[in-house]
């Protein structure tokens, strides 16, 4: 094992190891660090690959274009033709995706680690990456444990953190105005999840769909976040909610209850009254797990001098449903090009991996700080005004629209308002005016992301401003 590389990308698991396969194929001499096992590659904790595991088929569609890889069975396990957002009095349903597939975790991670292998990477399978190695403020390799326990040094002109949101990476670089070091508590999701195979006792869409998944925004059942239950073949389904700390202790003082996210989960199960004989599939060791995602708009900078990070070492995932593989799918993609585009034009400082940024910006990126806004909206409604909102507020299209970061003009907003009943109701709707008005800001201040460095602090203080202002205006209220 050479000490020396080009890239070292640590973390072999959606965004690492397509970001190894594309600087490899690029021509770059590339170490793929992993903890894990090689059957057990891509793996978040003990418990397995923790996840909802659905991805739209434009994720799919764009690694596609970028490496020519594609996916069939068993790597994509079932094919959905969107996912839908159902009101807590089940009477209300919006389009929140379109077409996708919810995947064989394992058997998808094994693919593209195969990518990254016939591409060139050395992959080394459980390394643990315990740091950054920084001289002169540049990350110039990592140091970690290998198989053997041994104490290890690997240098590198580049480093891709791709070790997801626990990173000690990110955690351990200097201190920077670049890219934050911590995910702040009440933008982390506590998610945790079955695979059961089941007994259906009856047909219930609301409940159970073959051809869709489902998302229960229900604030008693999953406080701060929401339940899902996506379809699987045969009959078996990936059923598991996601819970905001700070909603969750709201609403068991409110509630005078002690639920865990453990409690919670098991309880959505017992209550959905079409899943019946739960069996827990365990395959890989995979049927059940808990883990944390972070529900806010990307690290404002990608890049320190020497480093880049991709998925969910920089807070990827979309805001509003916590999906973080496509973001990390596209991250990796972007990352593994702009690795070889900074090395090969002799620059891997943050202005020569600046493009990074822009390029993740405008394929992702520039949306999230609006989700971020809809999502911290979201999380002060209760049932019922969530109730009386879906059914009230928004059209289809506007609702749809939201979901993917767009913003719907509402023009109807100031006459609308005098029809509305209650005044919580009426609250709710003018805040939710201020808030589609805050995401087109964030909006336009993302379409205006700095060309280089020079102007990054400015920019960034205006992003800290206006979701500073929305977070001010919306807190946790669950009950």
């Amino acid at each position: 094992m050479s000490e020396q590389y080009d890239v070292i990308v640590a973390g072999a698991g959606m965004a690492g190891s397509l970001a190894a396969g594309i600087a490899a194929k690029g021509g770059l001499n590339v170490a793929l660090l992993d903890r894990n096992p090689e059957e057990q590659v891509g793996k978040k904790t003990n418990w397995g690959w923790v996840c909802g595991d659905a991805v739209a088929n434009d994720h799919l569609r764009f690694i596609k274009e970028q490496t020519g890889l594609t996916f069939s069975y068993p790597a994509l396990d079932q094919h959905v033709d969107g996912v839908y957002a159902i009101s807590p009095d089940l009477q209300s349903k919006y389009i929140f995706e379109g077409e996708g597939f919810v995947l064989n975790r394992p058997e998808f991670e094994k693919k593209l680690l195969e990518f990254a292998k016939k591409s060139g990477a050395h992959y080394v399978p459980q390394f643990e990456v315990e740091g950054p190695i920084i001289e002169n403020n540049f990350v110039t390799g990592v140091f970690g444990k290998s198989k053997a326990m041994e104490h290890k040094e690997i240098k590198a002109k580049v480093v891709i953190d791709a070790l997801g949101v626990a990173t000690q990476l990110r955690r351990k670089l200097p201190e920077n105005q670049y890219v934050d070091k911590d995910v702040d508590v009440d933008d982390l999701e506590s998610t945790g999840r079955y695979i059961y195979d089941f007994d259906l006792d009856h047909e219930d869409p609301m409940f159970f769909d073959r051809n869709n998944a489902l998302i229960h925004l229900n604030q008693e059942i999953a406080p701060g976040g929401y339940g899902w239950v996506f379809p699987k073949k045969g009959m078996r389904v990936n059923i598991g909610i996601g819970v905001q700390k700070r909603s969750l202790q709201i609403r068991n003082e409110k509630l005078g209850k002690k639920d865990t996210l453990h409690s919670l989960m098991d309880e959505y199960v017992r209550t959905n009254p079409v899943i019946k004989n739960p069996r827990l599939f365990n395959a890989d060791n995979n049927g059940k797990g808990y883990w944390s995602v972070a529900v806010r708009h990307q690290m404002e900078s990608l890049v320190y001098n020497g480093y880049m990070g991709a998925g969910d070492s920089m807070a990827m995932p979309n805001p509003i449903s916590a999906g973080g593989i496509g973001p990390s799918l596209v991250a990796g993609a972007l990352a593994g090009q702009n690795a070889v585009r900074s090395i090969q034009n002799k620059d891997v400082s943050i202005s020569g991996l600046w493009q990074y940024n822009l390029d993740f910006n405008e394929k992702y990126g520039k949306k999230t700080a609006g989700l971020e806004t809809f999502r911290i909206y979201l999380q002060s409604l209760n049932n019922d005004v969530l109730n009386y909102g879906m059914k009230t507020f928004l059209t289809a299209e506007e609702a749809e629209q939201l979901s993917y970061g767009l913003v719907p003009e509402l023009h109807l907003a100031a006459q609308f308002k005098k029809f509305l009943k209650g005044v919580s109701n009426i609250n709710a709707f003018s805040n939710l005016v201020f808030a589609v008005r805050k995401m087109k800001k964030l909006n336009v201040i993302y379409g205006k992301y700095p060309a280089s460095p020079d102007n990054f602090a400015a920019w960034r203080s205006m992003v800290s401003k206006e979701l500073g202002e929305v977070k001010e205006r919306f807190k946790p209220n669950p009950i």
